[in-house]
Order: C-alpha cells, then structure tokens, then sequence
C-alpha cells in the first residue's frame, strides 16, 4: 500500500478525464495506465462534464459578474460613508 494521499495536478485530471471521456478504453484499462481507482476517474469525468459549457460561457457574462462586485462594493462605501456622515452630524449639534 502507498503512504499518505496523493494530489494531483488539474492537468492530470484534465488529461484522465478526457481519456475516459473518449470511451476507447475501459475505465478499469485508464485506472491502470494513470494508476488512478476507476471510481476517482468517474468523477473527475462528471467534473469535466459538468463545468465543459463554462468553457464556452461568452465574455460578456464574465464582464457582467465584474461589474456587479464593482458596483456592490461601491454601494457598501455609500452605505458606510452615509453611516459616518449621519453620526458626525450628530455629534456637531445639528
């Protein structure tokens, strides 16, 4: 039995995940070759399958999500130099 968990690399995953995805070779035949269990190989392949259309998601989604942390973030300073301005009035007398 080998010592302690190996970790490997998106790369390796990438490269089993796709060999299984192919489908010329058993899962078990792919298990031997990358000595990996076929059951890890199954998963890494469900991974891949499942995060394959962000692949092709278009930039403008990205560049929408980006501007939504912008203008999040630009909210939550209002918010808090609002907060500022109202205790500091408070405190003047006004």
């Amino acid at each position: 039995m080998k010592g302690g968990r190996r970790k490997h690399t998106a790369d390796f995953k990438a490269k089993v995940a796709l060999a299984a995805l192919k489908g010329d070779q058993p899962v078990a035949d792919l298990g031997a070759r990358f000595g990996v269990h076929p059951n890890q190989i199954h998963k890494w392949r469900k991974q891949l399958m499942d995060a394959a259309s962000a692949v092709f998601a278009s930039a403008a989604g990205d560049r929408d999500r980006g501007q939504e942390a912008v203008i999040s973030e630009l909210y939550e300073k209002i918010g808090q130099l609002t907060v500022e301005r109202d205790f500091l009035s408070g405190r003047s007398g006004r």
